[in-house]
């Protein structure tokens, strides 16, 4: 297999009683690179990613990090990668610190070497101000950041993050998208699972979408959004009791799914450019002079590409919090 790849699987099966978790991933994460595995709860990151750490032996199929086999060459793997799960694994009754300098010991750091470390990484992390405060008083942006930091005291050649920013506020979210970012400068490879759309579109150059165990899609996010056409017509009504009209115009007139937007006076639909001879823009010109016919008022709208969050809809036909995950 390639030597530029961190991760290659191969029908890898992973099977809890009745419930195949992991039916059959196949998988091509290249190195230096973030990748992005997305799905909803219950489709099988998770897992997929405890087999990768060699926290879980797979029941079929193969899977290989930089190269080794994750079952006949597990102590090489584990010296290669590290993994920050969902939840904060430091101690909260330790400083962030006394969590740094104890973890730093135990991967082998002298006494001074173990302090340099830690302080580099609480700097790092905007954390110093912190740095004396136990942990059970960190918000929660905070320790997420004080766990990928205790992640990567000794720098990782392959880094899983497993739904990094689940329940953090948006600024929150941003810190932790910056650390990513400036890991994968220093050229560790990234696999990130998470249920954000918008945290794979701002952060992964490649991305699989898993649910019910498989992957049903892989590719670049460029490739994702044009397998599910050419852009979407963005519509701002100005009478919300005129939307089932709008819905069933845009539909006859499109001949795609609309989405209903949570503003109520908004709605989402898909245009393909190639399944007709007239281009996307013609055809969501087509669809607005349709709506005026009907005497309905459009008070804003715009083309563009489709989100991840549209191509994850198509795709799995659910959102992507509509399941529990189906794993211990």
């Amino acid at each position: 297999m390639s030597t530029d790849m961190a991760i290659e699987t191969n029908a890898l099966v992973k099977v809890f009683g009745a419930n195949r978790a992991v039916d059959g991933v196949d998988l091509r994460v290249p190195a230096g690179s973030v990748y992005g595995l997305l799905g909803p709860n219950g489709a099988g990151k998770t897992t997929t990613v405890k087999m990768l750490a060699t926290l879980l032996r797979p029941d079929g199929g193969e899977a290989l990090v930089f190269g080794s086999d994750v079952l006949a060459e597990a102590d090489t793997v584990r010296g290669r990668v590290s993994l920050t799960g969902q939840y904060a694994s430091v101690d909260e009754d330790l400083t962030g610190t006394e969590n740094l300098l104890l973890l730093a010991r135990l991967l082998g750091h002298g006494k001074r070497a173990a302090r340099v470390r830690a302080e580099q990484l609480l700097d790092a992390f905007g954390l110093t101000e912190a740095a004396e405060r136990q942990v059970k008083n960190y918000s929660g942006g905070m320790r997420r950041r004080i766990d990928i930091a205790a992640s990567i005291l000794n720098t990782p050649d392959l880094l899983f993050l497993d739904e990094p920013t689940t329940g953090l506020d948006p600024r929150s979210r941003n810190q932790v998208w910056d650390i990513v970012r400036a890991v994968v400068a220093e050229g560790t490879t990234v696999l990130l699972t998470t249920q954000y759309l918008d945290e794979a579109d701002q952060l992964a150059s490649r991305v699989a979408v898993i649910d019910h165990g498989r992957v049903i899609a892989e590719g670049t996010k460029g490739e994702l959004k044009a397998s599910v056409g050419a852009g979407a017509v963005h519509v701002r009504l100005r009478d919300a009791a005129r939307r089932p009209d709008a819905e069933r115009v845009l539909t006859a007139a499109l001949n795609a799914g609309v989405q209903l937007d949570p503003d109520p006076v908004a709605l989402t639909a898909r245009v393909d450019g190639h399944s007709t001879e007239l281009g996307a823009a013609d055809q969501a010109a087509r669809a607005l002079a349709e709506l005026a016919r009907e005497g309905i008022t459009v008070d804003t709208f715009a083309l563009g590409q489709p989100s991840l969050d549209e191509v994850f809809l198509a795709l799995t036909d659910r959102t992507p919090d509509t399941e529990k995950e189906a794993t211990a």
